[in-house]
C-alpha cells in the first residue's frame, strides 16, 4: 500500500479526534469532581455558618428553593444560614449523584440533618436538585430546589 498525504492526514485527524475526546473525558471528570467538592464545600459552608464561603458559593442571580415551597435569592438565602435559630447537629448530603452539561452541572442528593431548635431535636430528610455553573474559575450554585421524598412503606 503506497502511503501519500491523503493517508497521513486522515491519520493525523484521527490521532487528534481521539486526543480531543481523551481530553473532553478527562476535562469532564475533572469538573464532576470540581463540582462534587463544591457540593460538599456548601454543606461544611451551610453547617459552620461560614458566610464568605456561602458569597462565594452563591452565583449572584441564586434561586434558593426550600421543600416548603418558599424561594429565596443570594441574599435571602445568605441572611436565612446566618441567622438560623436553631443549632445543626449533623448535617449530611447522601446519595450525591453530578450530571455534567458543559459549564452546567446537575447535582442531586438527600438532605439530611438534626437540629436543636428551643430544646427539642428534630430530623429533616428531603431531597435535593441543585444547577451548578461554572464562572469566574469555580463552580457556583445557580439554583436549588428541595423537595419533600415520598412516604416510606
Amino acid at each position: 500500500m503506497k502511503i501519500d498525504r491523503r493517508h497521513l492526514a486522515l491519520a493525523g485527524a484521527a490521532a487528534f479526534g481521539a486526543a480531543n475526546l481523551l481530553r473532553s473525558d478527562a476535562a469532564a471528570a475533572e469538573d464532576e469532581a470540581g463540582v462534587t467538592q463544591a457540593v460538599e464545600t456548601l454543606r461544611k459552608a451551610v453547617f459552620d455558618k461560614s458566610k464568605g464561603d456561602l458569597e462565594k458559593l452563591a452565583a449572584d442571580q441564586l434561586s434558593y428553593g426550600h421543600s416548603s415551597a418558599v424561594v429565596q435569592n443570594k441574599a435571602e438565602f445568605i441572611d436565612g444560614v446566618m441567622g438560623r435559630k436553631g443549632t445543626l447537629k449533623s448535617l449530611t448530603f447522601p446519595d450525591l449523584k453530578v450530571t455534567m452539561a458543559g459549564n452546567n452541572a446537575v447535582a442531586r442528593h438527600r438532605w439530611v440533618s438534626e437540629a436543636e431548635v428551643d430544646g427539642k431535636t428534630t430530623t429533616t430528610e428531603i431531597g435535593v436538585l441543585q444547577v451548578w455553573t461554572k464562572a469566574d474559575g469555580g463552580w457556583q450554585l445557580f439554583a436549588r430546589q428541595g423537595y419533600k421524598l415520598p412516604e416510606k412503606a
